[in-house]
C-alpha cells in the first residue's frame, strides 16, 4: 500500500507542477495582453476623442476647460461625482446664448491630467483659480456646481469673494453628512471607495475597457453584472457608477466610456472620496454669502432633511432662493436642464442689473463732483 501511494504521489506531483506553471504563464500572458490593450486603447481614444476645449497648465499638470459664448459675467460650471465637463451638455450651449459659459474637468477627470493628492476641496479651488487666470477667463464669475461640485463653488466664493458675483447650487451635498457620518453612511462611502479602487486596478489591466465595450454594444446589464462580480460589490454600487451614461446623448456615451477606462479617473474618485470629511470641514468653516444672487435647486427625490438643509443654504444670502425640481432625480441638469438654465439666467440678469445700477450711481456721483 505504501508503495502504491508513493507511486501515485510521484506521478501526480509533476502534473500538478506543470498545471501551476501553465496557469501562471496563462495569467501572466493575460495581464500583459490587458496592459497592451489598455495602452493601445488609450492612444486610440486620444485620437478619436480629442478635448473639445483647451488644456491649461496650473502648476505641473494641465486642466481641461471648455468655453463658448460671450458676455459678462462669465459662468463657470463644476460637476459632481463622477462627472466631467460633459455633465453640462444640455445646459452649457443654452447658457452660452446669453453669456460666456465655461465648464471644466477637475484633475484626473475628463480630459484633465492627474493632479496632486489628496483631492480635497481646498486643492480643487486653488487649481480652479489658477485655471481661470491662466486660461484668461475674465471675471467676475457666476459659479455653478452640482452635488460635490457645490463644495468647490461654496469654498471658492468664501475664499475669493471679490471674484464671485453669483451662484447656482444644483442638488448640493451638505457638509454635515460627511464629517458627522452615521455608520450606514460610513459604510456607503467605504463601499464607493472600495469600488473605485477595484476600478483603478481593472483599468490598469484593461478589464474596465472590456466592460466599456459591453456598454457600447448595448448590453449594460452584463456590464453591470461584470463590475459587481469583479469587484465583490453589489449591483447597486455598480449601477451608481454606470447610471449617468444612459442620460447623455448616445453619441457621447463612447467618449464617457473611454474617459472612464483611465486609471487616473478612478484614482481621482478615490482621493476625492477619501478627502470628503476634510473637504466637508473646509466648507463648513465658511460663512454666509452676503447679498449675492443665489439659487439652490433640490431634486424631487431629496429627503425632508436634505430639503431643509437646502433651504437653510439659500438663506445664507439675502438674495437667496430655493426651488424644488419636481421632475428630477439627483442629476437635475439631465432631467430638467431648462430649469438649471433659467436659474443661471436669473442670477446672471440680477448681476447685470446690479452692475448697471452701480455704474449709474457712479456716473451720477461724478456729475455731482463736477458741479
Amino acid at each position: 500500500m505504501e508503495v502504491l501511494t508513493h507511486s501515485v504521489t510521484h506521478v501526480l506531483k509533476p502534473d500538478i507542477l506543470e498545471l501551476l506553471v501553465g496557469l501562471a504563464v496563462f495569467i501572466t500572458l493575460l495581464v500583459l495582453a490587458g496592459l497592451i490593450l489598455q495602452v493601445m486603447g488609450s492612444a486610440r481614444d486620444a485620437q478619436r476623442f480629442p478635448p473639445p476645449g483647451q488644456l491649461v497648465d496650473v502648476g505641473g499638470h494641465r486642466l481641461h476647460i471648455y468655453c463658448m459664448g460671450g458676455g459678462t459675467p462669465a459662468v463657470v460650471m463644476d460637476s459632481g461625482f463622477p462627472g466631467s465637463s460633459l455633465s453640462w451638455t444640455f445646459v452649457q450651449p443654452e447658457v452660452a446664448r446669453f453669456t460666456h459659459a465655461c465648464s471644466y474637468d477637475r484633475a484626473g477627470l475628463g480630459w484633465s491630467d492627474a493632479g496632486p493628492m489628496p483631492r480635497s476641496s481646498r486643492q480643487i479651488v486653488e487649481e480652479l483659480r489658477a485655471l481661470l487666470l491662466n486660461a484668461r477667463v475674465k471675471g467676475p464669475f457666476v459659479l455653478v456646481g452640482h452635488s460635490f461640485g457645490t463644495f468647490t463653488v461654496r469654498l471658492y466664493a468664501s475664499t475669493y469673494p471679490g471674484d464671485v458675483v453669483g451662484m447656482v447650487l444644483v442638488d448640493p451635498i451638505h457638509p454635515g453628512e460627511w464629517f458627522e457620518m452615521t455608520e450606514a453612511e460610513a459604510r456607503k462611502l467605504a463601499g464607493a471607495i472600495r469600488l473605485s479602487r477595484y476600478g483603478a486596478s481593472l483599468a490598469r489591466l484593461g478589464v474596465a475597457r472590456l466592460i466599456s465595450v459591453l456598454v457600447r454594444l448595448g448590453v449594460p446589464g452584463l456590464a453591470r453584472t461584470s463590475v459587481s462580480l469583479l469587484t465583490g460589490g453589489t449591483l447597486a454600487e455598480a449601477e451608481r457608477m454606470i447610471a449617468p451614461l444612459a442620460k447623455l446623448p448616445s453619441e457621447l456615451q463612447p467618449i464617457i466610456a473611454a474617459l472612464w477606462t483611465q486609471p487616473k479617473f478612478f484614482d481621482a474618485i478615490v482621493s476625492q472620496a477619501e478627502a470628503l470629511p476634510q473637504s466637508a470641514a473646509q466648507v463648513a468653516a465658511t460663512g454666509d454669502y452676503s447679498d449675492i444672487p443665489l439659487v439652490v435647486l433640490s431634486a424631487r427625490s431629496s429627503s425632508p432633511s436634505q430639503v431643509k438643509g437646502h433651504e437653510a443654504l439659500a438663506h445664507l444670502s439675502s438674495q437667496g432662493k430655493h426651488i424644488v425640481a419636481s421632475k428630477s432625480g439627483h442629476w437635475i441638469q439631465f432631467d430638467e436642464p431648462d430649469l438649471v438654465v433659467e436659474s443661471i439666467r436669473e442670477v446672471v440678469e440680477s448681476v447685470r442689473r446690479r452692475s448697471r445700477t452701480t455704474w449709474s450711481a457712479r456716473r451720477e456721483g461724478e456729475r455731482e463732483e463736477r458741479r
